[in-house]
């Protein structure tokens, strides 16, 4: 049997380790923020749904072939406004191309950062690429702020962790 005083200096050894975060691989954990309702013109929000006063918008758009790749035929141009966005360090969101139903043609993500304009009100175009550009109703923003991504906890178990965006939208998904 151990004497009282090493099982005290066991305790306190394993109660140190746990406050220094040694032992973070048992409290490490990562959640995924619920994806937010699409649309034309939406407010960003972090991962804890809050908005972050900048709102993100479809201005127009259109199909026509790329410039530099005609031969591949029609593709998704569009034009996006972010209002209230910081230039350098702002939010991003996901643009995707819909059908009647909302179902997701093609998508990315358009970051304010790449964005220009005068006074937080930062303009951008795109172009996204769909195998049937004949089913596209029009193209939805997601409301999630896309720009933040912390590490995870399989990355870093003692420094990660915690809320992270949902999934990028993808093809086929419901919006």
């Amino acid at each position: 049997m151990f004497p009282a005083r090493v099982l005290a200096g066991a305790s306190l050894a394993l109660a140190i380790l746990a406050l220094s975060g040694c032992s973070s691989p048992w409290g490490c954990t990562d959640t995924t923020a619920e994806r937010g309702e699409a649309g034309v013109r939406v407010q960003v929000e972090d991962t804890s749904g809050r908005s972050l006063g900048v709102t993100a918008e479809v201005v127009d758009w259109r199909l026509e072939p790329h410039p530099q790749v005609p031969s591949e035929g029609d593709k998704v141009y569009f034009h996006y406004r972010f209002g209230g966005a910081d230039e350098i360090s702002g939010p991003a969101v996901d643009a995707c191309a819909v059908d009647r139903e909302r179902v997701a043609l093609g998508c990315k993500t358009v970051y304010s950062s790449e964005a220009f304009g005068p006074d937080g009100d930062l303009t951008g175009d795109d172009w996204l690429t769909v195998e049937h550009p004949e089913q596209v109703a029009g193209v939805l923003l997601i409301p999630n702020d896309q720009s933040y991504d912390r590490r995870t906890c399989e990355q870093d178990s003692k420094d990660g962790g915690g809320t992270h965006p949902p999934e990028p939208a993808g093809v086929g998904d419901q919006l």
